[in-house]
């Protein structure tokens, strides 16, 4: 980031950029600091105080990887986790814990309204194995996001806390946020189990191998009650949830290389399983956000998709690929002509034929492969005709979370590539990367003056994605805030197109 630097008429360049634009500013994604003596008084109120002890004893002691020696982290492959991960400008370091103050920082920001994501809030599904104690800490947290940010509706509006680890347990969580008047949930879009037939060998749940539940499909549970939740209580489902911590993200010495592009690929499992499930088909009015993996993995998984639904849709296979399609004469007319003294399938050649075609299986018959599969059909829960289809399935219900200075948000409006996805302007305020808050917005409007993006695209960045995401659940999402009037174009707009 370059240095801050405030105008001659005291605005800061951010302000600036603000005061210039045509519509207002919604930050998709930024945090707030909670704090954890103010927690514990919540989970007290909640569960009581043999719950916040609970509670201090698994919560926040200490990485493992801080007591091992290097070479029993690197025979643990015990991971290196962040370091040195808040701001340290004490004006932004006091605003992420002070609501109102967060409220008041907001102007020289650039921004009209902050959609607040947990920093804590987010930890507490993987860090808390106890269930009962995670059930009381999710209440607790949603009860203290509530009160805490009542008093700045006007131009910040927090988001609570599900654990999707359970679908029974997520419906009570969003309808107690939901009660609690919450207009916005942060989910974990992924679940580490533990493989069930492990248990026939091994008696401790923690020594288990671990597959990851993308939820959408394949899942040991039945998620569509808890999306139908979601659309009942008009609230978008937003993940916020990364790959750390996943066996290609255990590097003992080295948190970057474990951090690099680990909300992307935990998103691109979140998103496929989604879509290949069926549960865009199934939910058509259910919009999803995927906040801080940028929108690059989204333009790939987009362009991926189409590309394999036009090689492995069933009609494809059963013209171009059915193994009984093959004129096992006219191959064998082939290996005749080309037939020489002494060459290696002399022999051979009715058994290669008849039954060993399939280079990963021995002893197969084409018949065999084709009654195996017969039934086979990776797209069977979508139903996909034409490219049209993935767009309405994959591109309309959901939105990618990018920070400001991401050059490849511009990937995501390049319609003459076939691409145009909904980034949206997460400034990740109050963690790490953000080293001086009123710089946000300057560094996003740069990808304009740089030619990247134009200020449509700009406008849609910033602005116009966010609201689609939440408003087009709930119509009111906006109403009572400093952009209710914009907000409520936006999606008057949006309803005659």
């Amino acid at each position: 980031m370059t240095a801050s630097v405030t105008m001659t008429n005291g605005m800061t360049k951010s302000a600036e950029v603000r005061s210039r634009l045509t519509h207002p500013v919604v930050d998709a994604d930024g945090h707030w600091l909670e704090v954890n003596p103010v927690f514990w008084r919540y989970i007290d109120q909640v569960a009581g105080p043999g719950m916040v002890d609970r509670y201090q004893k698994v919560y926040g002691s200490g990485y493992a990887w801080h007591s091992l020696s290097p070479k029993e982290r690197q025979r643990q492959r015990i991971r290196r986790p962040g370091w040195w991960g808040l701001p340290v400008k004490s004006v932004d370091r006091a605003a992420a814990m002070i609501p109102r103050m967060f409220r008041e920082k907001l102007d020289d920001w650039g921004i009209d309204v902050a959609l607040a994501y947990p920093t804590l809030g987010f930890t507490l599904t993987r860090e808390i194995p106890d269930d009962e104690l995670l059930q009381a800490t999710v209440r607790a947290y949603n009860v203290m996001v509530a009160d805490m940010f009542r008093s700045v509706s006007d131009r910040v509006i927090p988001a609570g806390v599900v654990s999707l680890n359970r679908p029974d347990e997520a419906i009570a969580q969003i309808d107690h946020a939901h009660s609690l008047g919450i207009k916005m949930l942060s989910v974990n879009g992924i679940v580490p189990r533990t493989f069930e037939a492990d248990a026939d060998w091994q008696p401790d749940p923690k020594k288990r191998r671990v597959y990851i539940d993308g939820l959408g499909m394949d899942s040991p549970y039945d998620y569509d009650p808890v999306w139908q939740k979601f659309v009942d209580c008009k609230i978008a489902v937003t993940s916020h949830n990364g790959a750390n911590g996943w066996p290609n993200r255990n590097s003992p010495t080295n948190y970057v290389s474990n951090h690099l592009g680990h909300f992307a690929e935990a998103h691109h499992l979140f998103a496929r399983s989604l879509f290949l499930g069926g549960v865009t088909e199934r939910f058509p009015t259910l919009n999803f956000g995927f906040l801080e993996g940028g929108v690059g993995w989204g333009c790939n998984l987009y362009g991926d998709l189409y590309g394999h639904w036009k090689v492995w849709n069933r009609k494809h296979m059963d013209q171009h690929r059915k193994p009984t399609n093959l004129d096992l004469d006219v191959v064998r007319s082939y290996f005749d002509k080309y037939a020489e003294p002494g060459w290696p399938f002399e022999g051979r050649l009715d058994e290669i034929l008849s039954r060993n075609l399939e280079m990963v299986e021995q002893n197969v018959t084409q018949a065999f492969l084709a009654e195996r599969d017969a039934k086979a059909d990776d797209f069977s829960y979508v139903n996909v005709k034409s490219r049209e289809d993935i767009t309405r399935l994959f591109a309309k219900p959901f939105y990618f979370g990018c920070e400001a200075e991401d050059p490849m948000t511009a990937v995501a409006f390049n319609q003459k590539i076939g691409l145009n996805l909904k980034p949206m302007l997460g400034s990740d305020i109050s963690h790490f990367d953000v080293a001086d808050a009123d710089e946000v917005l300057e560094e996003a409007w740069e990808n304009v003056e740089h030619g990247i993006i134009n200020e449509d695209n700009f406008r849609d960045f910033t602005f116009t994605n966010a609201v689609k995401l939440h408003g087009g659940m709930n119509p009111d999402f906006f109403k009572g805030t400093l952009v209710e009037k914009e907000a409520g174009q936006v999606l008057r707009q949006a309803d005659k197109s």
